[in-house]
């Protein structure tokens, strides 16, 4: 698997749109959108620009576990990637887990970044333990979203994945909390969005932020999605290679 990983990596390493992509995107939204809602205080108390920091930063962390598979996985299974894996002696499981560790590894500059131009460009101040936690849980937290990501490629054919992908990035980029805060979201949108892993994911670093610890009913909701997706993902692999 190991090998596969490093594979994997040295492939996307190609993908030069993919990198600008996914590197210029959360940058461009964490700056947009604090020009916008100016100064402020937003989730948990905090300063707007150190909230929309964590928000934006996990908006695109999410993107790049997305595009670092759903797409990429579909055009696999056209461009003979696929009938490749199946020939190799690995599980359906280890494959699946190659493709979400990539795409985590490709979440780690788009959330650096993101917390390079909150320094530069609005002065945000934290302590380093924060600095460490917020980077390390939003790159652990990425998981579920890679596994989604995979699911979706396995699933959809190349024409459908990419327009599937960006509706559920939009989708949780929205409604969970990440574009603005959950309190101005009607009622039953508020129901929702608590149980998303895209809340409960930012939710991760905003705690941090404010020096408070993960909460466990978060934990709990996304280590549970990251069970279904990583399933659900194994699942969709292994009837793409029985239908190849």
């Amino acid at each position: 698997m190991l090998t596969l990983l490093r594979l994997e990596i040295r492939r996307m390493l190609a993908d030069k749109r993919f990198l600008i992509l996914m590197l210029c995107l959360p940058i461009f939204m964490y700056l947009l959108f604090t020009n916008l809602f100016g100064a402020g205080q937003r989730a948990y108390g905090l300063d707007q620009n150190v909230s929309l920091m964590v928000s934006m930063a996990a908006y695109g962390a999410i993107g790049a576990a997305f595009m670092a598979t759903a797409p990429r996985i579909a055009a696999e299974r056209t461009n003979g990637w696929l009938r490749q894996l199946k020939v190799m002696p690995i599980a359906a499981h280890r494959v699946v887990m190659a493709k979400v560790l990539c795409a985590m590894v490709w979440a780690i500059p788009a959330i650096a970044l993101v917390d390079l131009a909150a320094v530069i460009d609005h002065g945000v101040r934290l302590a380093a333990w924060q600095w460490l936690g917020i980077g390390g849980l939003l790159w652990v937290g990425t998981a579920p979203f890679a596994a989604l990501g995979a699911f979706l490629g396995y699933l959809a054919d190349e024409s459908a994945a990419f327009g599937v992908m960006y509706g559920i990035y939009i989708f949780l980029g929205a409604v969970g909390g990440l574009w603005m805060p959950v309190d101005v979201l009607p009622t039953a949108l508020r129901h929702v969005a608590v149980v998303l892993p895209s809340n409960r994911f930012a939710e991760l670093g905003w705690n941090l932020a404010a020096a408070h610890g993960p909460s466990r009913p978060g934990v709990a909701i996304l280590v549970g999605w990251l069970a279904a997706f990583a399933a659900l993902a194994v699942a969709a692999y292994r009837r793409a290679n029985a239908a190849r």
